[in-house]
């Protein structure tokens, strides 16, 4: 694993984006920044972190995709890694709330972004982002959000969270290729509010009841509705109020 730390940048993913794109990097090349000032979030959404107290990281994953089919078995693989090196760190109240935000309890501490690239061969480069609040205490204006200091009661060293998420990722690629099913079956296990009866509010504000079944093998939710019928829905089109 080859690391390369920096001070401030605007994104990890872009950088090793741009890297990768300048010259042959190593599987599993890691990035990370103390500040990110562009960082993302799913569908576009913004990434904030308090200077020098989380965990930002970007990671690129070759050879592991052999088409885009297999897309969302990257995005299991990577948030069930977060999941396992934490509990590592003895992090309580686990979850994956769909489709990749690594929670504690009912609190978000974290949240995965992949991005592809798609060879004329069919292979499959991939730029994971990862932000870890790991020591951070305030987030006065994120009420949904906390970390593994506010958590847990004591400072981590971000460092070795990096080497044992990596560590994890390396595991589990290589464990797609020889048995999917067991860490789909995990992932489905993990998933955030799984099986309760739970409330959601669609794009037009309309609100309805639905309980969690599971992911599609293109990565949308799954839900159980009042009426008996399963129908399944893709990332934006539907938040789930807790």
């Amino acid at each position: 694993m080859k690391l390369i730390k920096l001070d401030a940048i605007d994104s990890t993913n872009e950088f090793l984006k741009a890297l990768s794109n300048k010259q042959e990097l190593e599987n599993f090349t890691v990035v990370t920044a103390e500040n990110q000032t562009k960082g993302k979030g799913q569908m576009g959404a913004v990434w904030t972190s308090e200077v020098g107290k989380n965990l930002i990281m970007s990671v690129f994953v070759k050879d592991v995709l052999s088409g885009i089919n297999q897309i969302y078995n990257l995005n299991i693989a990577v948030a069930l890694s977060v999941i396992q090196a934490l509990e590592l760190f003895n992090i309580p109240g686990l979850s994956i709330k769909w489709p990749n935000d690594i929670m504690s309890y009912n609190s978000k501490i974290g949240g995965v972004l992949i991005e592809n690239n798609i060879k004329s061969d069919g292979k499959v480069n991939s730029i994971v982002g990862l932000g870890l609040n790991v020591n951070q205490i305030n987030f006065d204006h994120l009420p949904k959000a906390s970390s593994l200091a506010v958590i847990c009661k004591r400072n981590f060293d971000k460092e070795a969270l990096l080497f044992g998420i990596v560590a994890k990722m390396e595991e589990n690629c290589i464990l797609f290729s020889q048995n999917p099913n067991t860490l789909w079956d995990e992932y489905t296990r993990r998933l955030f509010k799984k099986g309760i009866p739970m409330p959601f509010q669609d794009t037009n504000d309309n609100k309805f009841m639905g309980i969690i079944q599971g992911v599609s093998p293109i990565g949308k939710l799954r839900l159980l509705l009042e009426d008996d019928s399963v129908s399944e829905y893709e990332i934006k089109e539907i938040q789930m109020l807790y």
